[in-house]
């Protein structure tokens, strides 16, 4: 085999090597990225079961109800809506302190068959000034809140009508 010949399968290699090594990189990433939806969002697209996401927005008022479920666990149904769309949320274990009607709220999960929302963690926002900057989008793309403009009062989240449209 001649030298050229020889650096072309050298460099073929490398090249078929430095592809696999890469397509082996992006598989393992898509196992670990958690998207973010609001729930207008999910309306819109169809996520598979198994898949994990997040989904935010506001915890509707008077949505939540506590019970211990078959093994003494505690169980909360929640409603998380971003004005437009609600979703029914299903969380086992202790919640957050900070968690509570009319709050700003992610939570990590995956959707049930039913279509509600088993959510694996919550996280609750965590001063009267911070919302979740997915949250913020959502209610922004919703029509509810303005850049540049404070947010509405946490209270009214939940009963913000959508803006009336020319």
């Amino acid at each position: 085999m001649s030298r050229k010949k020889r650096r072309l399968w050298i460099l073929l290699l490398c090249g078929l090597g430095l592809g696999t090594a890469t397509a082996l990189t992006l598989t393992a990433f898509e196992d670990s990225l958690v998207f973010f939806f609001s729930p207008s969002d999910l309306a819109a697209r169809s996520i598979p079961p198994d898949r994990p996401f997040r989904v935010g927005g506001l915890v509707e008022v008077g949505s939540i109800t506590r019970s211990t479920n078959a093994e003494g666990r505690m169980e909360t149904a929640f409603v998380v809506t971003d004005g437009a769309r609600s979703l029914r949320v299903t969380y086992t274990g202790i919640l957050p302190d900070l968690f509570r009607e009319g709050q700003g709220v992610v939570a990590e999960g995956r959707l049930r068959p039913d279509g509600s929302f088993a959510a694996s963690s919550v996280l609750a926002r965590h001063d009267e000034t911070y919302m979740p900057p997915e949250v913020a989008d959502a209610l922004r793309r919703a029509g509810h809140w303005q850049a540049g403009q404070p947010p509405p009062p946490p209270a009214l989240w939940n009963t913000l009508a959508a803006p009336a449209t020319n």
